[in-house]
């Protein structure tokens, strides 16, 4: 039921473009994906996340674990049906909210023991558990449970942390194995910290099981962008090319035009939608601050070169407004405007792979995100 081609192969960079395919329908890559924490892209309703052409959004299994439950969505008929979102969605396993939301956490050999940020109860998760809670929230794609490494740590403790990342993924590969869900699909998680030998290991490791495909994580955790070029290429290079490659929370727009070019398919991040509530904006001129006093009188939209609901009907001067008297429209205006740029963008990136011009786009984007608008 979950199938992926490669349709072009660029000949001057690692950059592909090609399809995921599920029984919910086709998504081709490279792709972004939203990230809705909640069951939800936050101020911004669903059919407005389709219009703008998205066709896969992410879910966070660690937040609706806790609340509302996995059961109660699962009784509601799971999370498509809960959310109104009839396309894909990819859940994630939980690790990394573990790691960066509670205040208190144990990594054993079996499981991660942890408190909820929410109310402070104890909780402990399993691989088995993870893979379990996102079969009955019903994502279309799930993800192992792995030990997301903070950066910098010595390399003893990365070693360490990546082998338990092994030893859960063999245990979650050997559960599907014995549970099949034709509906949906698991992606094995590289770590390695900032080793490359360690990078390596663990690229060869995950992918000789044989999950559905490949994510690389463990990179924007504090990383020189530089450092984190040389790690996803590390891992790229030992990925197999019949299968999808998500690099995991990796996010502006110039990491995810870097990472297309050295083989990357999927992303997601919560720049776009996080930094429009900010009233920090992206453009095709450079990032942009609606909070600037010099926007008060200023009858523009945001973007002249934007073709968004937000810049085709309203002015820098009401969005300024908007925002810094707190006005809720103004977080719907500005993420609409976002994605519509990140949605524009995947896009353009597709259209110079096929170009082999990409390499000029990445320079492009590094002059323009050097500025400040």
């Amino acid at each position: 039921m979950f199938k992926f081609h490669v349709l072009y192969e660029s000949q001057t960079t690692q950059a592909r473009i090609g399809m995921l395919i599920n029984h919910r329908g086709v998504v081709e890559t490279p792709v972004f994906m939203p990230v809705g924490t909640q069951a939800t892209i936050k101020a911004v309703p669903p059919e407005n996340i389709a219009s703008l052409g998205y066709r896969v959004v992410l879910a966070n299994t660690y937040h609706l674990y806790l609340r509302p439950g996995a059961e109660v969505i699962k009784d509601l008929g799971g999370i498509h049906r809960f959310m109104r979102w009839p396309r894909l969605i990819l859940t994630d396993s939980g690790g990394f909210q573990v790691y960066s939301l509670s205040q208190f956490r144990t990594i054993k050999e079996d499981g991660i023991i942890f408190k909820s940020h929410l109310d402070g109860s104890e909780h402990f998760i399993t691989p088995v558990e993870a893979l379990e809670i996102q079969t009955k929230l019903g994502s279309d794609i799930a993800m192992v449970l792995d030990t997301c490494i903070p950066y910098p740590l010595s390399y003893e403790e990365t070693k360490a942390l990546t082998e338990l990342t092994h030893r859960w993924a063999l245990e979650s590969f050997k559960y599907r194995q014995r549970h099949k869900n034709t509906k949906q699909a698991v992606f094995g998680i590289i770590q390695g910290g900032m080793f490359v030998d360690l990078r390596q290991k663990s690229t060869s490791f995950i992918t000789s099981l044989e999950f559905d495909g490949y994510a690389i994580g463990g990179l924007s955790v504090g990383e020189p962008l530089e450092l984190r070029n040389e790690m996803i290429e590390v891992s790229t290079s030992f990925m197999p090319k019949d299968k999808p490659r998500y690099l995991m929370g990796v996010g502006t727009p110039i990491d995810i035009a870097e990472a297309v070019a050295r083989g990357v398919d999927m992303f997601d991040c919560v720049l776009p939608t996080r930094n429009a509530r900010r009233g920090s904006l992206f453009t095709s001129q450079g990032p942009l601050s609606i909070k600037s006093s010099r926007f008060k009188t200023d009858s523009e939209p945001i973007d002249p070169n934007c073709g968004c609901y937000t810049c085709r009907n309203f002015s820098k001067g009401y969005l300024r407004h908007l925002f810094h008297t707190k006005e809720l429209l103004v977080y719907q205006l500005l993420t609409l405007h976002n994605l519509f740029y990140y949605a524009k963008l995947i896009e353009k990136i597709k259209q110079n792979i096929k170009q082999e011009t990409l390499l000029n786009l990445i320079q492009e984007l590094k002059e323009l995100y050097s500025k400040t608008t």
